[in-house]
């Protein structure tokens, strides 16, 4: 069993589904409401469990009925917590978003700012299973740790750069940055994706990716670029795509697949996530994904 260690937050997420545009200053009745795991590392674990990896994670839970209520949760979907802690005197993070007809979502989240940001009380060793690990820019201290670990070990180290990360030696400390257009923008100054995706290799270890949804996956791989595409679905909710997508592409890089192996992995789980209402509660199973992909040749 492939184990990747995830670093990073836990949320739950109050998913309101609308019949309509959503139009700003106005009451709106949502025709479905949902209870549901969120937070990118939280999602990219489920979508890990789900493909029949060994999910670790590594997050800071509020001491609170929220906190006690997500744990019970991601254990019931057989990821492992015990790297995990419940901070005192804090409340777990929560989201209220808003699903529109056509898939998109509008989301508003509370952080408390409480949470302790040094990871001090992380450990000094990855688990001995550990194959790959993920970060990303909601708790950069810990995810530069878990980076700094990965590269001792020689293993793959992934960053979601779904937005412009505070600390930047984490581009440099993954082995994989893979921004979306909006956080890659925001980092780069630059509206075109090719010239901020080769600033962004510049700054790496040569490897670079940024998702565009359904426009897929742009990499730079050393002197290669390239473009994988997404598999078209009928979207009916986008939210923890990206999540999902970070979550299979670690997953199947330590695995052993090569990069753009897992990058066609990981579109094909996004993409089946996508076509799902609830968030990451719609990731696919290792099954789902590989009939997806047996697809990719048939244009």
């Amino acid at each position: 069993m492939t184990a990747v260690v995830s670093i990073g937050i836990v949320v739950l997420d109050e998913v309101f589904s609308i019949p309509e545009p959503l139009r700003p200053g106005e009451k709106h009745r949502a025709a479905a409401l949902q209870s549901v795991i969120g937070g990118n590392a939280a999602n990219a674990s489920l979508a890990i469990a789900r493909l029949g990896g060994l999910a670790r994670l590594i997050a800071r839970f509020g001491d609170d009925e929220t906190g006690r209520l997500l744990r019970t949760r991601l254990k019931g979907e057989g990821l492992d917590l015990s790297g995990s802690a419940a901070i005192p005197d804090t409340r777990t993070s929560r989201s209220a978003i808003v699903i529109e007809p056509d898939g998109s979502r509008t989301i508003v989240n509370h952080f408390d700012p409480a949470m302790p940001e040094q990871p001090d009380w992380l450990p000094r060793n990855l688990p001995e299973d550990a194959a790959a690990v993920l970060g990303d820019t909601r708790w950069e201290h810990g995810a530069t740790h878990l980076f700094r670990l990965a590269r001792a070990r020689g293993i793959p180290a992934v960053f979601d750069g779904d937005r412009k990360p505070t600390d930047e030696s984490l581009i440099s400390l993954a082995t994989h940055p893979v921004f979306s257009a909006q956080g890659l923008r925001e980092w780069s100054g630059e509206d075109d994706l090719a010239a901020g995706l080769h600033r962004l290799a510049a700054k790496g270890s040569g490897f670079a990716a940024v998702t565009d949804g359904a426009n897929g996956v742009y990499f730079v791989a050393g002197e290669a670029s390239g473009h994988v595409p997404a598999f078209p679905v009928r979207v009916v909710d986008t939210l923890g795509a990206g999540d999902v997508w970070h979550g299979a592409f670690a997953f199947a890089l330590g695995e052993g697949q090569d990069a753009i192996s897992a990058m066609w992995f990981a579109n094909a789980a996004a993409a089946i996530k996508c076509s799902r209402a609830g968030g990451a509660s719609g990731a696919p199973v290792r099954a789902e994904v590989e009939t997806v992909l047996a697809t990719r040749g048939s244009g």
